[in-house]
C-alpha cells in the first residue's frame, strides 16, 4: 500500500504556472510561440502554462523513455514520440515536468538545438537538483524540491496518481 503526503498544494501550482506564464509572455514580446510538452508527464503543466501566457502560442508533443516502470532513471534515453512541424526559425518552449538527472533534458535540448529555432527555451515545473549528472537548468523554473519521489499533476509511478492534483511525495507503508 502506497502513502502520499502532499509536497506542493494545488494553490502553490496554480500561483507559480501563472508566474511562470507571465515571464514568458514577458519574453517573447508580440512573438509566436510552439511549446513542446515532454509527453505523458507534462501534458497537465503545459495545458496550464499555455493558458497563462498571452501570446501566439501552438502546441506539439515528443515522448521520451528513460524511467519505465522503476523509481529511478536507467541512464539511456530513447525518442518514442518526435515533434509533428519544422521548428526552423520558430521561438520554442520544451515543457518538461521534472528535471532531475538532466540525462532527458540535455538528450532532448541537443536533438530539439539541432533543428535550428530561433531561440530555444526550457520550462520545468519541478527541479531536483540533489540528483543532477548533466549540468543543464531550465530558463523558466517552478519549484526546488527535495530527492524524493514524486507523483501528482502529471507525473506517474507505473502510470499511477498523474490526476491528483497536488505534488506529492510516494512513500511506501
Amino acid at each position: 500500500m502506497d502513502k502520499l503526503r502532499v509536497l506542493i498544494s494545488r494553490e502553490q501550482i496554480a500561483a507559480r504556472v501563472g508566474e511562470m506564464g507571465d515571464r514568458i509572455t514577458h519574453d517573447f514580446p508580440q512573438e509566436s510561440l510552439i511549446l513542446i510538452g515532454v509527453l505523458k508527464g507534462a501534458a497537465i503543466f503545459l495545458a496550464d502554462l499555455a493558458r497563462q501566457i498571452q501570446l501566439d502560442t501552438t502546441f506539439d508533443f515528443i515522448a521520451v523513455s528513460s524511467y519505465g516502470g522503476a523509481k529511478h532513471h536507467s541512464g539511456e534515453v530513447r525518442l518514442v514520440k518526435d515533434v509533428d512541424q519544422s521548428l526552423n526559425g520558430k521561438n520554442v518552449v520544451l515543457v518538461e515536468d521534472i528535471l532531475d538527472t538532466g540525462l532527458t533534458l540535455t538528450y532532448l535540448k541537443n536533438l530539439l538545438q539541432a533543428r535550428c529555432p530561433k531561440a530555444l527555451k526550457v520550462a520545468v515545473l519541478l527541479d531536483k537538483t540533489a540528483r543532477r549528472i548533466e549540468p543543464v537548468y531550465a530558463d523558466y523554473m517552478g519549484f526546488e524540491i527535495p530527492d524524493e519521489f514524486v507523483v501528482g499533476y502529471g507525473l506517474d509511478f507505473a502510470e499511477r496518481y498523474r490526476n491528483l492534483r497536488d505534488i506529492c511525495v510516494l512513500e511506501s507503508a
